[in-house]
């Protein structure tokens, strides 16, 4: 996924879940949209470096949107509708191999109890249809280590049941979680912040969902997928 030429600057305050105050280098102090909806620990820190991006669209609210910070050296694209981009792309490319010799990929599809799955794979050598929910992960409280959610999180929980009947049904499900960032070496979810869903995920692994995890390459002009990431679930 790649991005237009960012404009830099320094974090004032993250508030309302959507809104961000910045002061960009170039003198002005904007508010950008923050695509984000969770708590955002450890990447909304106050007077961090951030990068946003300029739209020239009249129509919409904000011109500006909130796209990525910088916490100590790692670069943190903070956009939670970017790993279904990702995951899409990589997916196309054959870069997922446990999720290749798919013939189609749909989005958004209307499945279960007034859900939506958000990866759809269909045909080509599978006889099933592969459900595939994709999870933005950016938390990371200890060194190397990815966790998800950064919050309590009832929809996370609700989709990993959703999952869980696709499996019991005989169709094949996938939670892939995706970490828009590349300092890391495994993954495991957050069970301090939100007991309930570290016990949906072990309860949806032993219901026959699989479990994904990947990191990205990110950069000023593009994040993409780069490799997976050992899952803990102890």
């Amino acid at each position: 996924m790649l991005f237009p030429p960012l404009l830099r600057g320094r974090l004032i305050k993250r508030y309302k879940r959507f809104l961000a105050d910045i002061a960009l280098d170039d003198g002005r102090k904007i508010t950008a949209h923050c695509a984000n909806p969770g708590s955002m620990l450890g990447v909304a820190i106050v007077g961090a470096r951030v990068w946003v991006n300029e739209h020239d669209n009249k129509k919409r609210k904000l011109a500006f949107s909130w796209e990525m910070i910088e916490i100590g050296k790692t670069l943190i694209p903070i956009n939670t509708t970017n790993p279904n981009k990702i995951a899409f792309e990589a997916i196309e490319a054959g870069a997922i191999p446990e999720l290749a010799g798919y013939d189609n990929i749909r989005r958004e599809v209307k499945y279960g109890e007034a859900s939506r799955i958000d990866l759809l794979l269909e045909g080509g050598e599978h006889k099933a249809p592969c459900y595939v929910e994709v999870k933005n992960v950016h938390l990371s409280r200890a060194p190397g280590l990815a966790e998800f959610p950064d919050s309590v999180t009832k929809r996370g929980a609700k989709h990993l049941s959703e999952l869980s009947k696709v499996a019991a049904s005989g169709g094949r499900a996938v939670m892939l979680f995706m970490v828009q960032r590349s300092d890391c070496t495994s993954f495991r979810p957050a069970a301090d912040l939100d007991p309930t869903y570290a016990a949906a995920l072990k309860s949806a692994l032993a219901a026959g969902v699989e479990t994904l995890c990947y990191d990205c390459e990110v950069s000023l002009s593009k994040v993409v997928l780069r490799k997976r990431l050992e899952i803990d679930l102890v």
